[in-house]
């Protein structure tokens, strides 16, 4: 890297400058190595039940099997998986992985018109869903190119009689499985079961071959799919591990998997890097259940969690938690939104362990900046470039400025994606000439190499660490015939960081907040969802109509309690 690097004065000692980009060809060479050294570890626990590194060699290799002989998939077709952290997420995404195939991760929660944009411009053929969800997809069906279905409920893997049990209380008693029917789906254990019959071919694996669509919304708010190779998530893999070398030891941790797999953040970090270093990842599957994951957390002895600020300060807030044994506590990793200086020094208090900010995005695997493991205390900074990274900030014309000066933060490295799925504007725009990912984030340097992110560049509200574009919100709003004029900002809230504000011009006067918020339910996942409606008789803009969703968002910030 040609840039001049004054962060490598602050490396920790044993942390190198480069990382081995070419050590592992593919994730399942990675997985193949892991296999080989932890055969007898558990790999992956959730509800009590846990299954080894061996187990996982030989589902994930049905599973492929399955892929391959019994559905006929070929290389590079894309496979959906759509459910929240269960043992059936690693098997499926290492089996979809093993057999060449891309994986496209959803958002269980996405309405119908989500998943339909996602199934359509992804091209993926098929998908692998929790029942739960599966209403979803049967009312998308006829508008996607998914050919195959494969079903599973929460219990499946859990084993007699605890499986059964569990899927009869979520059906019947808590009523969270909508009734679906799905002609032609197949059960996840009969997949498993059909793939034993079918030998795993050799699948030559590219490093430059794509691993996963990861959808993300970009700045432009209709969600785009970063394109993350082989090499991308492997080197991502190799520059958090050697980061993170100081503080784990390979085949003796268990971390806290409670942010959902189908997210950047929890998948590399906690799927693949753990996976990486023999540990074991605890899948939380419903983490918003705080007194239920504090139970969880009372089971089992961890040595290391990830989360983002809402959940540390949730769980910071939910009686039982300081009774937790945290003696065993090596590492917390922070990120996906801003970690707040009061909830990391109240994590440091109550669990003994320093809350160590990180920073990445979709488009970069997501890995750019962590803290120092060695970080006594909360600081501020989203850290150093990790190894083999380099980062600068450039001013609006694509100058580097010096330091101290505020400008928008680039990021190079082989983290760094090749660009958006099918949208070559949308990647030029993303990645300039030079290589360079622009973030969108603006940011300062210090002298010694730490990155601040002051603010974000364009109208993103960061809402527990889910991005959320106003044209979005405002572009689902807007079809609702008694609208006349909407625009959509962030306003600050204790619990998520910031949640949506709508400013509703009318076209119909009886409009009401109760029902602008119940057509929200019916097309935006949860996050998304305005938690304030105001009605103006007018919006500020631009003279050439451009609505000032600045001035709104000053607005609402001077007005806001929070």
């Amino acid at each position: 890297m040609s840039h001049d690097r004054p962060w490598l004065a602050q490396y920790p000692a044993g942390v190198p400058a480069e990382i081995d980009v070419d050590e592992f060809p593919s994730i399942p060479a990675v997985l193949q190595g892991a296999i080989e050294k932890f055969r007898d570890r558990a790999a992956f626990s959730n509800m009590g039940k846990a299954i080894t590194y061996a187990e996982l060699d030989e589902a994930s290799r049905q599973f492929a099997a399955y892929l391959l002989g019994e559905l006929k998939l070929k290389k590079g077709d894309r496979v959906a998986i759509m459910m929240p952290n269960c043992l059936q997420y690693p098997i499926a995404t290492f089996g979809i992985l093993r057999a060449g195939l891309v994986v496209v991760n959803v958002n269980p929660m996405y309405t119908v018109r989500e998943f339909k944009h996602q199934m359509a411009d992804s091209g993926t053929t098929a998908i692998l869903v929790l029942d739960n969800f599966a209403h979803t997809v049967q009312k998308a069906l006829p508008d996607t190119a998914i050919r195959h279905v494969i079903t599973t409920g929460l219990g499946d893997l859990l084993g007699f009689p605890k499986g059964p049990i569990v899927n009869f209380v979520l059906k019947h008693v808590k009523k969270m499985v909508p009734d679906y029917d799905i002609p032609g789906a197949v059960r996840f254990r009969d997949a498993l079961a059909a793939g034993r019959r079918h030998p795993l071919p050799e699948v030559a694996i590219d490093a430059q071959d794509i691993a996963f669509l990861q959808y993300t919304g970009g700045t432009t708010g209709v969600a785009k799919g970063a394109i993350l190779t082989h090499r991308n998530l492997v080197a991502n893999m190799q520059q958090a591990s050697a980061w993170i070398g100081q503080v784990v030891r390979p085949g003796e941790e268990t971390i806290v998997t409670a942010l959902p797999l189908y997210h950047i953040f929890a998948l590399t970090a906690n799927g693949l890097v753990f996976m990486k270093l023999g540990g074991k990842n605890l899948l939380i599957t419903n983490p918003r259940d705080m007194p239920g994951f504090v139970k969880e957390l009372n089971r089992e002895r961890f040595t290391a969690i990830t989360g983002v600020n809402t959940l540390f300060n949730g769980l910071l807030n939910t009686p039982g938690f300081d009774r937790v044994d945290f003696s065993s506590l090596r590492l917390t990793l922070g990120g996906g939104m801003a970690v707040q200086r009061a909830v990391a020094e109240r994590w440091k208090q109550v669990t003994g362990c320093t809350l160590i900010e990180a920073y990445g995005l979709t488009e970069t695997s997501p890995a750019a900046c962590i803290n120092p493991m060695t970080l006594a205390e909360y600081n501020g900074s989203i850290g150093l470039p990790i190894p083999s990274t380099d980062a600068c900030i450039k001013s609006e014309d694509g100058r580097m400025l010096p330091v101290g000066e505020v400008g928008e933060l680039c990021i190079k490295g082989p983290q760094v994606m090749p660009g958006y799925w099918q949208r070559p504007e949308e990647t030029a725009k993303a990645i300039d000439a030079e290589g360079w990912l622009h973030t969108g984030d603006m940011a300062r340097m210090d002298e010694q190499g730490f990155f601040y992110v002051v603010d974000r560049k364009k109208d993103m509200i960061l809402v527990s660490g889910f991005n959320v574009y106003p044209n979005e919100v405002e572009d689902v709003i807007a079809m609702m015939p008694g609208v006349l004029e909407v625009a959509a900002v962030g306003v600050p809230d204790e619990k998520s960081g910031e949640v949506v504000k709508v400013f509703i011009v009318k076209k119909d006067p009886s409009l009401t907040e109760a029902q602008v918020k119940a057509y929200a339910r019916e097309n935006l996942t949860g996050y998304k969802q305005p938690r304030h409606v105001e009605f103006r008789k007018e919006l500020p803009k631009t003279n050439v109509g451009k609505i000032l969703r600045r001035e709104l968002k000053e607005e609402a910030r001077a007005s806001s309690p929070g």
